[in-house]
């Protein structure tokens, strides 16, 4: 498997090529689109994308726990963290990718 990362810019130049935007024009709505789904995580909505996941925030409690090294414990602060569960066809397709 290679080490490649999809970036905005990944995005960006598929819609330019898929849609025929212009490039700015397919920056634009790249941009608009992950502002959009970063708003709604931050106000605590869940984002549903068909066929592919959904995105959620959840929050963690307060907890103790443990440094590996010293074996003390450790304060760890409540917080909220960002959840993926994938869809089943996107499960499906990633291990139908692995098969090769």
């Amino acid at each position: 498997m290679t080490e490649k990362t999809l970036t905005r810019m990944d995005l960006s130049e598929a819609v330019f090529r898929e849609v025929g935007l212009s490039r700015n024009d397919s920056a634009d709505l790249v941009e608009t689109v992950l502002q959009h789904v970063s708003d709604a995580l931050v106000s605590g909505e869940q984002v549903k994308i068909s066929s592919f996941g959904t995105f959620s925030v959840r929050q963690k409690t307060a907890r103790v726990g443990r440094n590996p090294k010293t074996g003390e414990e450790v304060p760890i602060n409540p917080r909220r963290v960002l959840t993926f569960r994938p869809s089943h066809l996107m499960k499906d397709r990633v291990a139908a990718g692995n098969k090769r």
